[in-house]
């Protein structure tokens, strides 16, 4: 870092994410099947907005132009998902031709755009016909993913080499399976157990399958992290908050890339199969980190970890969660420390309240100031040796924010969601004049 400002290593990659429930719509076109959030949305009361995404931004019949947008913005790399009901209907047996179809035109659209297609195997979407077997709290829906991961490496692993196989399995599990907040909406603490392991070692299924299936391709996965700080400097503040760690960082951490779980899951009950350590501890060639905010975290007795999570009185996004760049660049020093692995930063951004003006431009200063600080915070982290690649926001376009439906707006593009009209903000001309210089001035 110097007072010009920072410059990323000529081989850094600057992308940007999606998901497919988020921006797709076509819910029922083209024999699609029903996923988890279709039904989850269409049920009353799930969704503060009542919306869902059956049209969302409509990226099934636009996506065209939104890789010329891309290649306007001058991204370089696009991690988008795959939505499982879409290619296998019902999760397993039958293939959906028109599904495969959609995702090779795109990949190939990408591809002659000049753009880095890679791929989030799972970002939610299970079919709801696996749900009704149990979903995530059958074992077999273990082997189910691994046939899904066999088929897309097969049909697409010949243009796409970077693959994260599960985004968050954290909030897969707790909010799905533990809290209720998001499909399926169980809560229940038994099956938050079996489903936090399922995922992890479905994962590890995954990895091992597409191995065999295409030796070439780069695979790892993606979690969202956040580091833990106690309130005070006091020892029951320090322990407490190491448990919370323990429960949303290392419970994910630890199986895959130490093949164990922190001692508080053995604690909560989770009792591993003979072997299934192995599966789940599957050599990875990059890890996925999407940073958005962090944990404060105060002893308190009452809670069942002894912990409560805190909130300073500091700046927040429209979401809520506190504007903390600092924690990116703890976070990753902290994964350097303890697994030192090859990281991509595969989201990071912020919710702001994004309002077109009269001349029909978007000033997201916000968002500018967000997004360079965190940039900072990771550069310092990758001048101390941390191995960063790359890094993506979240998210291209504003889109549809599950339980607050399209009431928060995370893009560099706005969307008009009475026309789809799609609107650079200025953060998408400063994100394009980053890229192009491969960094930015700080002043």
């Amino acid at each position: 870092m110097d007072k010009i400002g920072i410059r990323f290593p000529e081989d850094f990659l600057w992308g940007v994410s999606t998901s497919s429930y988020q921006i797709e719509g076509a819910w029922n076109e083209d024999g699609k099947g029903e996923s988890i959030w279709d039904r989850f949305c269409h049920t009353p009361g799930n969704i503060k907005t009542g919306d869902s995404g059956d049209v969302a931004c409509d990226h099934y019949h636009r996506y065209k132009e939104d890789v010329e947008l891309m290649k306007e913005l001058g991204i370089q790399a696009y991690f988008f998902s795959i939505s499982w009901p879409r290619v296998i209907p019902k999760g397993e047996g039958k293939v959906n031709k028109a599904g495969l179809d959609f995702y090779r035109h795109l990949v190939d659209e990408l591809s002659e755009a000049g753009i880095k297609p890679c791929i989030f195997l799972y970002h939610w979407e299970l079919p709801q016909a696996l749900h009704e077997k149990g979903g995530w709290t059958n074992p077999n829906i273990v082997r189910a993913f691994a046939d899904y991961a066999k088929l897309m490496a097969s049909e697409l692993g010949d243009k796409v080499k970077l693959w994260a196989v599960i985004n968050e399995p954290q909030v897969v599990a707790h909010a799905g399976y533990l809290t209720g907040e998001f499909a399926p909406g169980i809560r229940d603490f038994e099956s938050f157990l079996k489903a936090s392991h399922h995922l992890q070692l479905a994962q590890g299924e995954a990895i091992r399958t597409m191995r065999d299936t295409e030796p070439n391709l780069k695979i790892g996965t993606t979690l969202n992290l956040y580091p833990c700080y106690p309130l005070e400097d006091t020892k029951e503040d320090r322990e407490a908050a190491a448990r919370i760690d323990e429960f949303m960082n290392r419970w994910y951490l630890d199986p895959l890339l130490k093949g164990e779980y922190p001692p508080l899951a053995k604690e909560m009950g989770l009792r591993p199969d003979p072997g299934d350590m192995e599966i789940t501890h599957q050599p990875i060639d990059f890890l996925g980190v999407n940073y958005y905010t962090r944990c404060i975290v105060k002893y308190d007795p009452r809670k069942p970890m002894g912990a409560r999570i805190v909130q300073k009185n500091s700046p927040v996004t429209e979401m809520g969660w506190e504007i903390y760049p600092e924690g990116m660049y703890d976070l990753l020093m902290r994964l350097k420390r303890d697994y030192d692995p090859v990281i991509y930063i595969t989201e990071n951004g912020g919710a702001f309240d994004d309002k077109v003006s009269k001349n029909g431009t978007i000033q997201d200063d916000d968002r500018i100031r967000f997004l360079r600080d965190h940039l900072v915070a990771a550069y310092r982290a990758l001048k101390e040796g941390v191995k960063l690649k790359g890094y993506f926001v979240w998210s291209i376009m504003d889109n549809f924010e599950w339980t607050d439906g399209y009431s928060k707006r995370f893009g560099l593009v706005y969307i008009d969601y009475r026309t789809l009209e799609r609107i650079p903000k200025k953060s998408a001309y400063w994100y394009r004049e980053t890229i192009k210089n491969n960094g930015f001035s700080l002043v």
